[in-house]
């Protein structure tokens, strides 16, 4: 009987304790509590190690862009429709012009809830064109024809193209706070770059971007001044037009894919210096110094020199450059080899008559734009 009592004792003795902890708890780690004069007495709660946004990368939440597609700038590549909700059979409380920039809210499933002179409503991203820079800033951007153009053809200038400034696209960017060129592509393309600069990235590479969207009158400015060129040199004429090469390789006399928003010039480089920078809320790579490799060609050289396959491929198949092969220029190239396969890889198509050159076919339809305007003002904030 004696030992039972004790037992019963202990487990009396225990729970006491047990339930005194946890009223001790209760009182120390709750906002609040009532005391025995029923006044309510303010108690500070414990720290919680919680990791800032600002320490993280937006794309390990998100996955794809470096930065949210809050506060980025888009422009519209046609004549788009602004609804007052997500759907197509939705009231129309604005239209915008072909080339018409607005700074975007959110993305509800198709749809891009935009802001633009005060008014808030829907359009479909299917035909917005979204600013790299402001989702993709660890990019190297360097739009040469948006300020010296370095377009030659069999290395010798082209009269009203070689060193001018074709089109005004650098300016200030708020959301990154410096000047930047203004780098527009379709939105899916978009998502497709990001997935190769990711993986050049985690190479210790990053894509230097030329050129993204080019001005209609632009593409016009340099066919009619090659065109003059050819004329007017055996050897500039012979470099665009050797079999099974035509100038218009090399140059579209149409609209091209740079004015529908599907296409990029696309170099490599090996980066030297990175650091860290904050965009609102997020962490990002600032590539402070990069050395750009030896490639076939320097970019924009348009002659039969920059061809990457012995032989031209159907520029609208996702598939026929599967089987081409590649000339000597390409094969002794391996970092033109690696950007072919960050881009490849990541949905985009090459161009078989330029190494730098990629489309995104998915992209392309009858409803593509015609790059009848120009950019030269950016709606960015920073992200929230």
């Amino acid at each position: 009987m004696k030992k039972e009592f004790v037992e019963i004792s202990l487990i009396i003795s225990v729970f006491a304790v047990i339930t005194y902890s946890i009223w001790i708890f209760t009182n120390n780690y709750s906002s609040a509590y009532v005391d025995d004069n029923k006044e309510e007495i303010t108690v500070k709660a414990p720290d919680l190690d919680v990791t800032p946004i600002s320490q993280i990368t937006y794309e390990e939440y998100n996955g794809l862009f470096e930065l949210p597609i809050n506060g980025a700038t888009g422009y519209a590549a046609i004549k788009i429709d602004v609804k007052d909700i997500p759907s197509e059979e939705a009231n129309t409380i604005l239209t915008l012009k072909a080339g018409q920039g607005f700074t975007i809210i959110s993305e509800s499933n198709d749809y891009f809830y935009i802001s633009v002179n005060d008014v808030k409503g829907y359009i479909l991203h299917k035909n917005a064109f979204i600013n790299l820079p402001d989702v993709l800033p660890s990019i190297i951007y360097n739009d040469t024809n948006g300020k010296s153009s370095i377009m030659k053809s069999s290395e010798k200038n082209i009269k009203n193209v070689t060193n001018e400034k074709l089109y005004d696209n650098y300016t200030y960017n708020d959301r990154l706070e410096k000047d930047e060129y203004i780098m527009p592509v379709l939105y899916n393309m978009a998502k497709k770059i990001a997935v190769a600069q990711k993986e050049a990235l985690k190479n210790n590479e990053t894509l230097i971007i030329y050129e993204s969207y080019r001005p209609y009158e632009t593409q016009k400015r340099i066919v009619n001044n090659l065109g003059i060129l050819a004329s007017e040199d055996e050897d500039v004429y012979n470099g665009l037009n050797a079999s099974p090469w035509s100038m218009t390789w090399f140059v579209s006399t149409k609209v091209s894919n740079h004015q529908k928003g599907l296409a990029i010039d696309v170099s490599l480089g090996k980066i030297k210096d990175v650091s860290e920078k904050i965009v609102g809320n997020y962490k990002v790579k600032d590539i402070t110094s990069y050395e750009e490799y030896n490639m076939p060609t320097k970019m924009h050289e348009l002659s039969i020199k920059a061809v990457r396959f012995t032989t031209p491929v159907y520029s609208h198949s996702k598939t026929a450059w599967q089987k081409a092969k590649f000339t000597k220029a390409m094969e002794n190239n391996l970092p033109a080899q690696r950007l072919q396969n960050y881009c490849t890889n990541a949905g985009l198509t090459p161009l078989a008559s330029e190494w730098w050159h990629y489309n995104d076919l998915d992209s392309l339809s009858k409803d593509n734009g015609k790059g009848n305007f120009t950019l030269s003002k950016v709606y960015s904030v920073i992200p929230q």
